[in-house]
């Protein structure tokens, strides 16, 4: 029975996860959860799963929660932690085998590390952790010979195909991306968007930040950075199609011409189970695709003109050091500003391409601290500039 502590237990990859984990009462069992604010749910999870640490965000939150369970159960309740430390408690827990990393953000980031630190295998939901410190997380899971199990459902077929051969039989590696919602409009349409259209994605059902990363096809260069650092591949041989029905989640091209897809529903649990699994299979009693219904396969090139995010994120998958931090914080705090109405949806790239053209690229990225304290500098400089430049 492999014992698993989780980071953003209330969002949808935590839920999700906690439904297989329902699933396969004698595969697994949850010793930790971390979550946000949202204290009602935390304890209907504390009260099926019976963890022996939970974590939330503010300590403010410790008290009500405590009192909650108070009245749930008499017996051993769980410590409660809060803050960043909690979350690096929860996730660093002694009984903890796997740690599932699916809290939002650079906050994943430092309880993370600790964990492969401390030897847990880790189911890897969270981008923001391999694009703003691939280098130092993967030279720590080398270190710690700890395996980084990806649950993106990209990412997760791309380790699925890997397997059916060797890495230097690779010719590159091929992520589908839905396109979004916009993927048909014409550009000048594009300034006629508001957060309302942008949440309307086709396909997912996501948190916000994703959903809108999703429509400009920020997200999708992430996976192109986290593809660069989970299977070791050079940006030159990793490529993005348009796959409108999200049937086939990615592909491996080999160097004799043959290409492997995976395919499956758009269900997170199919990748999570498997990420939870590994190297086993279990028969899953979940929706499997069915082929006789499935619909016409399309695939196309991206609009790099359209998109322009794609482009962006390409360029700093290409370079070391810092740029990949100054990507990913310059585009949280402008798709905060577009989900706020202070500017418009494709002000988001030019935003971005600014602080990367502002912020020149620091090789020093040699310890977490350092990434974080960056991270920092760069949101507030993000915030200045569209304050200064782009309020309408």
């Amino acid at each position: 029975m492999k014992s698993l502590s989780i980071l953003g237990s209330t969002g949808s990859i935590g839920r999700s996860c906690l439904k297989v984990v329902e699933k396969f009462p004698d595969h697994f069992r949850v010793v930790g959860l971390a979550a946000g604010d949202n204290i009602s749910l935390l304890t209907e999870q504390i009260n099926r799963f019976r963890p022996s640490i939970v974590s939330v965000s503010k300590p403010a939150s410790v008290e009500p929660l405590s009192r909650r369970l108070a009245h749930l159960y008499s017996g051993c309740r769980p410590k409660i932690v809060s803050g960043t430390e909690g979350l690096d408690e929860v996730a660093t827990h002694p009984e903890a085998e796997t740690l599932v990393s699916a809290i939002v953000g650079v906050a994943g980031l430092r309880p993370t590390y600790e964990a492969i630190r401390m030897r847990k295998t880790v189911a890897l939901a969270n981008k923001e952790i391999l694009v703003v410190a691939g280098d130092l997380v993967l030279r720590a899971a080398l270190e710690n010979q700890v395996e980084i199990l990806p649950i993106d459902s990209e990412h997760n077929a791309i380790h699925q195909c890997l397997r059916t051969g060797r890495r230097e039989e690779v010719r590159r590696i091929i992520l589908t991306a839905s396109g979004g919602p916009f993927r048909c409009w014409p550009v000048e349409q594009l300034e006629e968007v508001t957060p309302e259209l942008a949440l309307q994605h086709p396909t997912w059902n996501m948190g916000h930040r994703v959903t809108i990363d999703s429509a400009t096809l920020m997200n999708k260069g992430f996976e192109v950075l986290e593809a660069k650092w989970l299977f070791g591949m050079p940006v030159e041989q990793i490529s993005v199609l348009i796959h409108p029905q999200s049937i086939v989640h990615s592909m491996v091209e080999f160097i004799d011409g043959s290409i492997l897809a995976q395919l499956g529903v758009t269900d997170m649990r199919h990748p999570i189970q498997y990420a939870l699994t590994y190297p086993e299979r279990l028969e899953t009693p979940l929706t499997a695709l069915d082929l006789s219904q499935m619909p016409s396969l399309e695939f196309s090139q991206p609009d790099l003109a359209k998109f322009p995010c794609l482009e962006l994120a390409f360029r700093a998958a290409s370079r070391q050091g810092s740029l990949p931090c100054a990507l990913n914080a310059a585009d949280e705090i402008a798709v905060e500003a577009f989900l706020h109405g202070k500017i418009r949806f494709r002000e988001i790239s030019r935003i971005v391409r600014q602080v990367m053209d502002l912020l020149s690229n620091r090789d020093n990225m040699s310890s977490i601290t350092a990434v974080l304290e960056f991270d920092r500098f760069v949101r507030k400089e993000t915030r200045h500039i569209i304050a200064r430049d782009y309020t309408h």
